[in-house]
């Protein structure tokens, strides 16, 4: 499996109008072809010194391999959320394992 995690932190002051696209955009991400896994969610509310709750929202995708993750950053639907979304996000962060 090739799982690709990526954490958006929002602008700061963003309208919640303008959270709401771009909850609206990250989801149709889960209707790119060749997904295992999708989810998109915020932090929970765990609270040790070893997670980092400084993130607005996280995408977690799983792909059966590389080749799907591959196809994945040049779907339609991906090249259409980062460009209609773009401008909501300060910082992305993103890991990409594969499982041993």
């Amino acid at each position: 499996m090739f799982v690709h995690v990526v954490n958006f932190w929002l602008k700061e002051g963003i309208s919640a109008e303008d959270r709401a696209r771009f909850e609206q955009g990250v989801k149709t991400l889960g209707e790119v072809e060749g997904l295992e896994v999708f989810n998109v969610g915020t932090p929970a509310a765990t609270d040790r010194p070893v997670i980092d709750r400084s993130y607005d929202y996280c995408l977690l995708t799983v792909f059966k391999d590389e080749a799907g993750h591959d196809a994945y950053q040049v779907a339609p639907i991906h090249l259409k959320f980062i460009e209609d979304c773009k401008q909501y996000w300060d910082r992305v962060l993103i890991y990409d394992s594969e499982t041993v």
